[in-house]
C-alpha cells in the first residue's frame, strides 16, 4: 500500500476546503429573497379550471421541466442549474408557504411573472391549458 505524504494530505485538505466554501457561496440559500409578489386581485382570485385532470398535470410537467427546471429544480427546491447564477433565490415550491399562494396567484407568477426576478411565460406558453398545467404540477411539489 502506497503511503501519503504530508504533502499530498494537506494539498487535499486545501482542495476540499475551497470546494466546501465554492459549495456554500453558490448555495441559493445565501442569496436574498425575492420581493413580496403583489398579484392582482382578478388574478388571486382565479380558479384552475383544469383541477385533477392527469393529462393536464402530465402536460404541466413536460412544461415544467422543459422551462422552470433550469431555475427551480426537478422537485422545485430552487435548486435548479441556473439557480446560482441569480440574484434572488427562486423560492422553495414544496414549502406551505408556497402552496399557501393561490391557483390564481401561481398562473400570475408563471404568466406574467415580475421584472427583473421572473420572467412571464405567456409568450412562449401562450396555450392557457398549458399554464393551469404548470400550475396544477406545481401543487405535486409538496413536503
Amino acid at each position: 500500500m502506497k503511503k501519503i505524504s504530508v504533502t499530498n494530505l494537506i494539498g487535499l485538505f486545501v482542495l476540499l476546503f475551497f470546494v466546501g466554501t465554492l459549495t456554500a457561496f453558490m448555495s441559493p440559500q445565501n442569496q436574498k429573497k425575492g420581493a413580496k409578489w403583489v398579484i392582482p386581485e382578478k388574478y388571486h382570485k382565479m380558479k384552475n379550471p383544469y383541477v385533477g385532470n392527469k393529462k393536464d398535470v402530465m402536460i404541466g410537467k413536460m412544461l415544467y421541466n422543459k422551462y422552470c427546471k433550469s431555475c427551480h429544480g426537478s422537485k422545485g427546491l430552487g435548486d435548479g442549474p441556473k439557480a446560482a447564477k441569480l440574484k434572488t433565490f427562486p423560492g422553495d415550491f414544496s414549502t406551505a408557504k408556497f402552496q399557501a399562494y393561490t391557483d390564481g396567484d401561481l398562473y400570475y407568477m408563471t404568466a406574467v411573472g415580475r421584472e427583473g426576478e421572473m420572467k412571464g411565460y405567456s409568450k412562449k406558453i401562450p396555450d392557457e391549458e398549458s399554464i393551469w398545467g404548470i400550475v396544477s404540477y406545481m401543487r405535486k411539489l409538496k413536503k
